[in-house]
């Protein structure tokens, strides 16, 4: 069987993509589950954080989110049966490619996966469930008649954060950096408070936050990213789009919490002065944590179950492209590494 890996050379090349044999599995043992892949969603791959946690290798696994039925489990498996349909992520360590038809995986990193849910909506949504999730419950604490700000809403993780925002009660407001972008969000229901198109140029993000919120800021902001730099210093033209930073702390009201992608953020005495007299709080949202400590690992699975309860019910409606076969993993996973994909790419076994 064939799996999907990644290969870089030398530091800072572009990595390329190829398929590769993969070995036999090994038995079927302990606490482990033997998996036949229906479906696995792509995401960008992080490849400094697998460095920094010396996980470099000549060929590294990819396609990590992954649905499909148990084959077969281990002597000592509690959760699972054959015939089960599950739904999970692989760890950040595995050895296992989702992009192959069978793989190996310890039954903590799966949950069952409704009936009704199909297999690309549940692999489509568990990794933007899991990080909505981190970012409005756990790093902001979203609850009734809070403001919240999602940029780039019309992302396929804006999509499912606008979503739950709302389920909790939030007041949600969002930035298009398109027409499309716009007129997507504008039919989202229930509605949005407003879009703010920052494509071109007229709307101010901060002007607009503030008329909204009567001047008192905003409680919870989540970037997708933020300029570090003035306009003139950023060489990306889809950088310049990105909100600066001092921006996102001026339209921050009292005891908000600023939710960050930016792993580079950089903060001047100004910055965090402004945040002090604020007692505003700013947050990393990195959804690799879960499976970073084991003690994590409870709370992980309710996550993940709570995520497939609302997929089921309607609370989730994810924003995914038309499902790729097999063949063409590798030409959609360099979009989705270039940050070409603007819905979630799904591959359909």
């Amino acid at each position: 069987m064939k799996g999907l890996y990644f290969q870089q050379n030398s530091p800072g090349e572009e990595i390329s993509f190829v398929f590769q044999e993969r070995e036999n599995l090994p038995d079927i043992k302990d606490n482990y589950v033997k998996l036949q892949v229906k479906a696995c969603a792509l995401s960008w791959i992080n490849i400094k954080l697998l460095s920094e946690m010396k996980l470099e290798k000549e060929f590294f696994p990819v396609g990590r989110e992954i649905a499909g039925v148990v084959l077969e489990v281990g002597n000592k498996v509690s959760f699972f049966h054959p015939d089960d349909e599950v739904v999970g992520i692989l760890p950040l360590d595995s050895e296992e490619s989702g992009l192959c038809e069978i793989v190996r995986i310890h039954e903590h990193y799966l949950v069952h996966k409704p009936e009704k849910v199909t297999w690309t909506e549940a692999a489509g949504v568990i990794r933007d469930g899991i990080r909505s999730y981190t970012a409005l419950h756990f790093l902001s604490h979203v609850s009734p008649g809070k403001s919240v700000l999602i940029m780039d809403g019309a992302s396929a993780f804006g999509t499912i954060a606008i979503q739950l925002a709302y389920h909790r009660g939030a007041k949600v407001i969002s930035t298009a950096y398109s027409l499309e972008d716009k007129q997507y969000l504008e039919r989202l229901r229930p509605a949005i408070v407003r879009v703010i198109d920052v494509s071109n140029g007229k709307d101010d993000v901060t002007e607009s936050c503030l008329e909204e919120t009567g001047g008192i800021g905003v409680d919870i902001i989540l970037d997708a990213g933020v300029r570090l730099y003035s306009k003139n210093d950023e060489p990306a033209l889809n950088l310049q789009l990105l909100p600066h930073k001092h921006d996102i702390i001026t339209l921050l009201g009292v005891g908000g919490h600023w939710i960050t992608t930016e792993e580079n953020l950089q903060l001047d005495p100004p910055d965090s002065h402004c945040l002090f007299l604020k007692g505003a709080t700013v947050s990393f949202l990195n959804d690799e944590v879960w499976n970073l400590s084991n003690v994590q690992q409870g709370r992980y699975l309710c996550i993940l179950k709570d995520v497939m309860e609302k997929l089921s019910t309607g609370v989730f409606r994810p924003l995914l492209d038309e499902p790729v076969p097999p063949y063409d993993a590798k030409v959609s996973m360099e979009i989705v590494q270039k940050n070409q994909a603007r819905k979630k790419q799904v591959i359909q076994f």
